[in-house]
């Protein structure tokens, strides 16, 4: 039974349909597989040492292994170490301890799923001119020192200072003139004296004034008196 020519056009359509999805499937599949172009190498500084970090940007995860050698005038001079690591979209590292010297070269070997990624990151690594600084090393914390008791003020200390004794003098230092040593400081008058003596500089005065007052006071408080009695009798 032959086929209508409408059927095997549509036939021929549905090929053309499934081959262009195997492509589509089959790019996509090569996309997201594993490639030396998503790693890469840097050599940095950390600690103030050298160290080489790897970056693995695979979208699909396919575990890998990253071996570093040190090289010499194109050859491998020294495995340095190798690790695993498992790529991510975001980027995973890998750090190898290696205290690298300035423009040193090094070779990045990648093998991941198989044989799928077997080959160097191009180009090699080449460190930077410029060494390392070491690290400054954090000074010590300086020891408090105990505080130093203050001497107490010795018992000759001079006046002046708060707390210390007054020294008394000795008899030689006393103001006081000795006996039969002439004073320059003048003598008393003579008539200070002699009111003194005869109670001229007395208060005798004022209490006499006082005395004369308070009588005339009481003479007129007895004339007033009187005179209140007679005028009382009168009536």
């Amino acid at each position: 039974m032959s086929l209508s020519r409408r059927t095997a056009r549509s036939v021929r359509v549905l090929g053309v349909a499934a081959s262009a999805a195997a492509l589509a499937l089959g790019a996509a599949g090569n996309a997201l597989a594993c490639n030396i172009s998503e790693f890469s190498a840097e050599a940095t500084c950390a600690g103030g040492k050298g160290v080489i970090v790897v970056t693995d940007k695979d979208a699909s995860g396919t575990p890998a292994v990253v071996t570093v050698f040190l090289e010499n005038n194109g050859a491998d001079a020294k495995k340095i170490d190798e690790k695993p690591v498992k790529g991510s979209a975001q980027g995973t590292t890998v750090t190898f301890a290696e205290d690298w010297q300035p423009n040193a070269v090094y070779r990045i070997h990648v093998k991941a799923g198989g044989k799928l990624v077997d080959e160097d990151i191009k180009p090699n690594l080449t460190t930077p001119s410029t060494a390392c600084a070491p690290a400054t090393p954090s000074a010590p914390a300086t020891p408090s020192k105990p505080a130093t008791p203050t001497p107490s003020a010795p018992e000759s200390a001079t006046p002046s200072q708060p707390g210390a004794a007054t020294p008394t003098p000795s008899a030689s230092q006393s103001s006081t003139a000795p006996a039969g040593t002439v004073s320059n400081a003048p003598s008393p008058a003579a008539g200070d004296s002699n009111l003194a003596e005869t109670g001229a500089n007395s208060n005798t005065g004022l209490i006499a004034g006082i005395a004369a007052a308070l009588v005339v006071v009481g003479g007129g408080a007895v004339f007033f008196g009187l005179r209140r009695r007679g005028a009382s009798n009168g009536r």
